[in-house]
């Protein structure tokens, strides 16, 4: 069974980094699964930009091993990868020179009624030469551009590459992108809320009694080790991924579902956290760093060791308490957690209800235990419900809870399009409602600057924690000082 077809205009696709670790795992097999479904028009073109000198041959090779690789084989075996791989063509050309720009160009301008997207899914450094360049070569009139994390690395770094972007495409063509608010329960996050009567009268601090956030990856830095020891898990993961997953589970009814109405009510959540600095740091964030230990029944390396070196303060841990500073949520804390090498991958929203406000059985039927939605976003995308309910059988009564469990995969039957997969074809669409604007970025660094200015002066280093476990135990603290635990696995 094929997702329903939404046609879109002809477009020119070119994509920067082409050949790298991004494009091969995630844009390639993204715009195949998205040809195959019949969503890209006959007459779409894709063209592969990096400096390595590769004919267009050698670049559709790289991209049938890219597909080989990531797709099962039985997709595979119809005539419909030879169509996609004739799609495609390449262009060396460098970011910081001009050598391959006039081909480039060229390549583009031979289909002017398409709609030109520039992908860049290249290093950061590279996002402001390339759009300088793109419009050199007049390249960026009527251009849509897409920037890949991480946006700067502090307010004044994110903030001059905002300017230099903006120099050349203006922010309704500018794609600042999230792969987490592409993911299929992230939308339906807003449809439980806003298409449904049950929950948004519930949806306030009069009924919430906290709210979990937990992004959770069993894998270490492996290869990213260089980059990551120059992020750490604060700017790679809670400055971007985490806060937009806040700001959708705490933001106001939009008028509508125009890209500026949702990204305004974003908007209004970052400025509302409470600030995190020196003075409360110590009480409401812990961070953390991974020590050898066991993974995926297996020895894995601590943090250092995959570094090679004998020492680093960065964080592959980051545990916050948040709030949010509004007649809605005051009194509601956001725990907010993230780490490298923990005991699973597991990425999910807990929305914890407050306890009945008085029971009317007896105490021999159980406790009554609160109920709470999760929204799982990955692996085994879905939501469950708990509640409370009468365990069946004679005898009296005798409560137990149990999930209300909808699996996207059982209970529709289809594969779940990767967030790229709809990312992408929103570009081309022109709709901006999953991509972050210019003034949401630049406010989530106002929040987290402070917190790592304050880490830096505190001169603490990382709480180590054992790799294959839940992180250090501070984090448990964090959150059982307030009479609650973290919640695993959709428990």
């Amino acid at each position: 069974m094929t997702s329903r077809v939404i046609p879109v205009a002809p477009f020119t696709l070119t994509v920067f980094g082409a050949t790298g670790d991004l494009a091969r795992r995630k844009l390639i097999p993204a715009l195949f699964h998205r040809d195959l479904d019949g969503q890209i028009p006959d007459d779409a073109t894709i063209i592969g930009v990096s400096r390595r000198a590769l004919s267009d041959d050698q670049f559709r090779a790289f991209a049938r091993q890219a597909l080989s690789d990531h797709i099962p084989a039985s997709e595979l075996e119809g005539p419909e990868v030879d169509r996609f791989l004739a799609r495609l063509s390449y262009v060396a050309a460098d970011a910081d020179a001009d050598g391959g720009w006039p081909e480039l160009a060229q390549r583009v301008e031979a289909f002017p009624e398409h709609i030109p997207v520039y992908y860049l899914a290249t290093a950061p450094h590279l996002f402001g030469p390339i759009c300088e360049r793109l419009g050199k070569y007049g390249l960026s009139r009527n251009g849509r551009v897409v920037i890949e994390k991480p946006i700067g690395k502090d307010l004044k770094s994110a903030v001059a590459l905002n300017e230099q972007i903006g120099r050349i495409f203006p922010e309704d063509r500018v794609y600042r992108i999230d792969h987490y608010l592409g993911k299929e329960t992230v939308q339906n996050l807003m449809a439980l809320r806003f298409a449904n009567a049950l929950f948004e009268p519930l949806w306030n601090n009069a009924h919430i009694d906290h709210v979990q956030i937990t992004v959770a990856e069993a894998l270490g830095v492996e290869e990213r080790a260089g980059y990551y020891d120059t992020a750490g898990a604060m700017r790679d993961m809670v400055q971007n991924h985490i806060l937009q997953l806040l700001c959708l589970v705490a933001m106001e009814p939009p008028a509508s579902l125009d890209a500026d109405a949702v990204r305004d009510e974003k908007l209004k959540v970052l400025r509302a956290l409470k600030p995190i600095d020196d003075q409360n740091m110590a009480a409401v964030t812990v961070r953390g760093q991974y020590r050898a230990g066991a993974s995926a029944g297996g020895a894995v390396a601590g943090y250092l060791e995959e570094l090679g070196s004998s020492t680093s303060s960065t964080e592959t841990f980051v545990a916050v308490k948040a709030e949010v500073e509004n007649w809605r949520w005051a009194g509601v804390p956001f725990y907010l957690r993230t780490g490298k090498r923990l005991a699973s991958r597991v990425s999910e929203i807990v929305v914890g209800f407050k306890p009945v406000p008085h029971s009317v059985f007896d105490a021999n039927v159980g406790p009554i235990e609160s109920n709470r939605l999760v929204i799982r976003l990955q692996p085994d995308e879905g939501v469950k419900l708990w509640l409370m309910i009468k365990d069946p059988g004679p005898g009296g009564i005798r409560l137990t809870h149990v999930p209300l469990d909808m699996s996207f995969a059982k209970a529709f039957k289809v594969r779940n399009p990767d967030a790229y997969e709809r990312l992408i074809l929103d570009v081309v669409r022109g709709n901006q409602t999953l991509f972050m604007r210019r003034d949401e970025v630049e406010a989530a660094w106002k929040w987290v600057d402070p917190i790592l200015q304050a880490w830096r002066g505190a001169k603490e280093p990382p709480r180590p924690y054992t790799a294959g476990t839940w992180g250090p135990s501070a984090a448990i603290a964090l959150i059982e000082r307030d009479g609650r635990t973290w919640l695993e696995d959709g428990a």
